[in-house]
């Protein structure tokens, strides 16, 4: 008699929470799941916020690596993603936390500025997020104002993000970018991925959705990067598949009206629909 049992592909995310269910930790879960992965989550903040606004209430720095070493000392992780770390300390626990671990697949969604506008990260914490967490990552998932932020340089076009993707790879020693270009107004949605690995560029195009339920998609699609790699994929087929997922949550999403302000993607299309 066969007395193993399966095992599930694990995922974790480091993040804040989002009590509105669009975004942070209860976006990173949702999307673990739907995309085949078994979640789990460290939270860093506890967090005020709805589809119009947010407020971060931060949870202690040691709890804060307590419960991610609770999480992989039993579970483990076959990939993790982290999402907003608010303060330099908070960045350099994660980063001397994870240290300890071997886990090769490190998604990171640089978190600046909250969907609503507002300001998720101490300004002078970006340093220590650029030298420090970003090279221990496998990948990172910037959009245009965080990459901007990043590089300390404006970006005016969609032509440029082959080049700026390239460059954020070598200041922030060598990691494989996904560069997210929905800030732009071209028609035509063209993000780019810089394989660091294969230096290698690939542009990921989908149609323009015009809708304002967009609220935590970079927490989705940075999540999703981080389902698919905890599954196995390469990372050029694990962001190909992200992409798709995203593309098709906010799709799904578009039609719905949840809150006053922007709404959710729909992170269950695939089982509801």
């Amino acid at each position: 008699m066969n007395t193993k049992k399966k095992t599930y592909s694990r995922a974790l995310a480091i993040a804040g929470s989002d009590p509105s269910g669009g975004a942070g930790i209860q976006a990173d879960l949702k999307t673990f799941s739907a995309c085949g992965c078994f979640g789990t989550s460290a939270i860093v903040a506890v967090v005020d916020e709805n589809t119009m606004g947010v407020t971060v209430h931060p949870v202690p720095v040691d709890f804060v690596t307590g419960q991610i070493r609770s999480v992989l000392d039993d579970i483990g992780a076959d990939a993790v993603k982290i999402g907003m770390l608010h303060s330099s300390e908070l960045i350099r626990a994660v980063k001397n936390t994870l240290s300890v671990y071997r886990i090769d697949n490190i998604v990171l969604d640089p978190v600046m500025v909250a969907t609503s506008g507002d300001a998720l990260l101490q300004p002078e914490a970006v340093e220590t997020l650029r030298t420090e967490l970003i090279p221990i990552a496998r990948v990172i998932t910037p959009n245009i104002p965080e990459a901007e932020i990043l590089l300390g340089e404006e970006i005016a076009c969609q032509h440029e993000l082959p080049e700026v993707a390239r460059l954020l790879s070598q200041r922030c020693g060598g990691v494989s970018v996904l560069l997210k270009a929905g800030h732009l107004h071209d028609e035509d949605l063209v993000d780019v991925f810089y394989n660091a690995e294969t230096c290698h560029i690939m542009p990921l195009k989908s149609k323009r959705i015009h809708t304002q339920n967009t609220h935590g998609t970079g927490c989705t699609l940075s999540s999703a990067v981080a389902s698919f790699l905890a599954r196995g994929n390469s990372l050029d087929n694990a962001v190909i598949k992200a992409k798709n997922y995203i593309s098709a949550a906010i799709e799904a999403g578009a039609g719905y009206a949840i809150g006053k302000g922007h709404g959710p993607v729909h992170h269950f299309f695939g089982f509801w629909e």
